[in-house]
């Protein structure tokens, strides 16, 4: 009788370079995927460095030029400020990266990464984790021609994030899943802004309106005591309301072709998604692109497309 082969798969060695908050949940999903072998942290914090090693049964590296030739693929969730220079780096070595959200500081310095990874053949992918909610990816293909979206995001301050404004720290989340959904270009944008507890801007709106004729009303605080992330869609015959924090949506629908109106002709459909884990989706599809799956979600060109909209709203803050 002959035997079967089994067919090997090659794991991508991988690296987590900046393992603050966010970047130790990275490490613990590199080092849990079956596709991932986790060979280093990185981070300038020796100490915190070797004890986040010591527990994933990695190698601690204090500096992340030893990374090259040792592994495929990185995951960046430095500081903003240090996503250029790391990324671009490692890009120029044919690496892969997924790189935390916003891209950059600067669209020069993205259109420079977004060229590196062309160039290079490798794949650049951005960490707007949100579209990996399963409420997002359950309502795409209902939302075609969105009229009206109107969305909220507050938390709790936080000192993880005060190198960039709550434009670059949360709305640029929304602002990314609006221009999914609206898929058209932007044709003016209204802001408005203050600082609370930072130096910089922790409570801001920005009304977009799209080329389409689609109007946004985005808004996003970090000045909270609670946290609500929801997203509200209008299009014709179709509300859809979807709680992004607590997986939920509702979804109302008018069915019956009576021009008149009458509440019998609405249909409500009301859906509670399973805790699932967007962070190791995202990492695992990152991985799915490098062994020539499907492309990443979100490439570095349409991250480089949020950033654009939001560093437009934080200019127009800036000289309000």
């Amino acid at each position: 009788m002959q035997r079967r082969e089994q067919k090997v798969v090659k794991k991508i060695k991988t690296a987590v370079i900046g393992i603050g908050h966010q970047g130790r949940w990275h490490a613990d999903k590199f080092a849990a995927l079956s596709q991932s072998d986790l060979v280093a942290v990185v981070d300038p914090d020796s100490e915190r460095c070797q004890a986040i090693a010591a527990e994933l049964r990695t190698t601690a590296v204090d500096d992340y030029h030893d990374l090259i030739g040792r592994v495929d693929a990185v995951s960046i969730a430095s500081p903003t400020s240090t996503h250029f220079k790391i990324a671009s780096t490692l890009l120029e070595n044919k690496i892969h990266v997924l790189l935390e959200k916003p891209i950059t500081n600067t669209l020069e310095e993205a259109a420079s990464l977004v060229e590196l990874a062309e160039s290079n053949e490798v794949v650049l992918q951005v960490g707007h984790l949100e579209r990996f909610n399963p409420a997002i990816i359950a309502i795409g293909q209902l939302l075609d021609q969105p009229l009206f979206i109107e969305s909220t995001r507050i938390a709790p301050f936080s000192q993880r994030s005060v190198d960039v404004s709550v434009v670059l720290d949360l709305m640029i989340h929304d602002i990314d899943l609006i221009h999914a959904l609206v898929g058209s270009a932007v044709k003016s944008i209204d802001a408005s802004g203050v600082p609370v507890i930072s130096n910089d801007i922790d409570i801001a709106n920005a009304r977009i309106t799209f080329d389409n004729g689609c109007v946004a009303n985005v808004t996003a605080s970090r000045a909270s005591f609670k946290t609500e992330r929801k997203l509200r869609v209008f299009q014709h015959n179709t509300y859809a309301s979807l709680d992004l924090h607590q997986k939920k949506s509702l979804i109302y629908r008018k069915t019956g072709k009576n021009p008149t109106f009458s509440q019998d002709d609405i249909s409500i459909e009301e859906k509670t998604f399973d805790a699932s884990d967007a962070l190791m989706t995202q990492s695992e599809a990152f991985l799915n692109s490098i062994s020539g799956g499907p492309p990443p979600l979100v490439s570095g060109r349409v991250g480089m497309q949020a950033l654009e909209t939001a560093l437009s709203i934080s200019d127009l803050l800036s000289r309000s």
